[in-house]
């Protein structure tokens, strides 16, 4: 069995509809060096930056997984020419901010909300009008914390109940500058507003009381916007002056430290393992897993630090050993929200209790996160309790976890790479009951873990 069944014209990936059950085991320690797919939101930004920039833009490393194709098309259906000319390597021939065009029929954005909200934001100060549409899982996740501050700007939204998808905008042209106090800790409410603003007359501002991930402050720089960023006693104020004129750009996109997440914990629970994880991305607003992992007492070596494209990036170096529970701080959510999933798998092989609060985000991802975490946990005979904001994990000490279940992962690509990881350190075969949606993200993941040595059983789920 293949994870996923791709089909490839020049761009377009697709994965089967057919579930496709996954199991993996360790019949040894894993060892060697693997490099993971480029970051998933630095993906996107470079392609939704160079599409509003005048002239060619130039990126390697990009992720080719279906959230950021997704993005691609979406863009070209506005104008945009994007063309992949080699594996990673792709160039954007964009139209100007203030260029984009009516688009001729919906755009799909399949199972992805990092796209659906930024472009979104890009759409919002441009006078078009946009139907969003995308799966099941992303249907049902909350958009009305862009449409509220995008609609304050002048754009106006006609969604499903709650908010949700499909959505029809229509962007006001000019749109009007706002001062907005982000209610949650969100990357992409952010990125939507700022976005917004770059075809919006004046300063259009941000304020975040807890920082977040901030790829598209770094990144609007580099493509010459004017963005200031200010300490204010309400919180981190980052404002962008309006009708910008982007310049085209050659851009590096460093390895994603969430893919890396997942060989990483691997090497940490499978006894007598040594992994290197070539060119992670470690900005500091994304790097909290290895904070929190160091915490607990993982051996984790960055090494070779360097900066590719404006961001710092190592090669991670990781030593299997024991950890022990503790009481992860809420503030570092932010910096690591994708990663909670497989942070449970790291806790649920640790020596005491861990607790992990602060976490409502993750009940609005592709799926509950929380509540799909405990309760395939439950599962595999790990003891959890499900907190309104988190989740408390009683770690097994380093002895197996029992395992012996199916566990569903609710079309949630994190989910079920972070069961299949902890089958490398279960008693009995866990099955994931559809890998397929990780090819939304990491395609190239089967792969990865059979270099490393984890071995996929065969007829999994029969």
């Amino acid at each position: 069995m293949r994870l996923a069944a791709f089909s490839r014209s020049q761009d377009i990936v697709t994965h089967a509809a057919t579930p496709m059950p996954l199991s993996l085991h360790a019949a040894a320690a894993l060892s060697g060096t693997v490099a993971v797919p480029g970051d998933k939101s630095i993906s996107h930004r470079a392609l939704m930056f160079g599409a509003l920039a005048v002239g060619e833009t130039r990126i390697e490393g990009l992720l080719e997984g279906e959230d950021v194709l997704a993005t691609a098309a979406a863009l070209r259906a506005m104008g945009a020419t994007i063309e992949r000319r080699g594996a990673g390597a792709w160039a954007v021939h964009g139209v100007g901010v203030g260029g984009l065009l009516q688009p001729r029929a919906a755009l799909d954005m399949g199972n992805s909300g990092t796209s659906t909200r930024l472009l979104m934001g890009l759409v919002a100060s441009h006078a078009v009008t946009a139907t969003f549409i995308g799966d099941a899982s992303l249907s049902r996740r909350p958009m009305g914390r862009v449409i509220e501050p995008l609609s304050r700007m002048g754009a106006s939204f006609a969604s499903a109940p709650g908010g949700r998808l499909p959505a029809t905008l229509t962007g006001a042209c000019p749109a009007l500058p706002i001062r907005y106090l982000l209610p949650v800790a969100s990357a992409q409410v952010k990125s939507a507003v700022l976005l917004a603003g770059l075809n919006t007359p004046g300063r259009t501002t941000v304020v975040e009381a807890i920082a977040t991930r901030d790829h598209s402050e770094r990144m609007l720089r580099g493509f010459g916007a004017e963005v200031s960023v200010e300490e204010t006693p309400e919180g981190r104020a980052i404002a962008i002056t309006g009708e910008a004129e982007l310049r085209p750009q050659a851009i590096t996109v460093p390895g994603d430290p969430s893919s890396a997440a997942f060989p990483l914990v691997a090497a940490l629970i499978v006894p007598g393992s040594r992994v290197t994880i070539a060119n992670v991305g470690l900005n500091p607003t994304r790097d909290g897993l290895v904070r929190v992992l160091r915490m607990m007492g993982a051996d984790i070596v960055a090494a070779n630090p360097r900066s590719v494209g404006g961001e710092p990036v190592a090669d991670l170096v990781v030593t299997a050993g024991p950890l022990r529970g503790i009481e992860v701080p809420p503030e570092v959510a932010p910096s690591m929200i994708d990663e909670y999933p497989i942070l449970f798998v790291a806790a649920a092989l640790a020596q005491g209790r861990t607790v992990m609060r602060g976490l409502e985000e993750l009940r609005v991802k592709e799926s509950d996160r929380i509540a799909v975490m405990a309760a395939g946990l439950a599962a595999c005979g790990v003891a959890v309790e499900e907190l309104p904001d988190g989740l408390i994990v009683e770690g097994r000490g380093g002895d197996p976890v029992p395992g012996g279940a199916t566990v569903a992962g609710h079309l949630d690509h994190r989910i079920a790479m972070s069961f299949a990881i902890l089958g490398l350190r279960a008693a009995a075969p866990i099955v994931v009951d559809d890998a397929a949606p990780i090819a939304t993200s990491f395609p190239d993941f089967l792969p990865l873990m059979a270099r490393l040595g984890a071995v996929q059983m065969p007829n999994a789920g029969a």
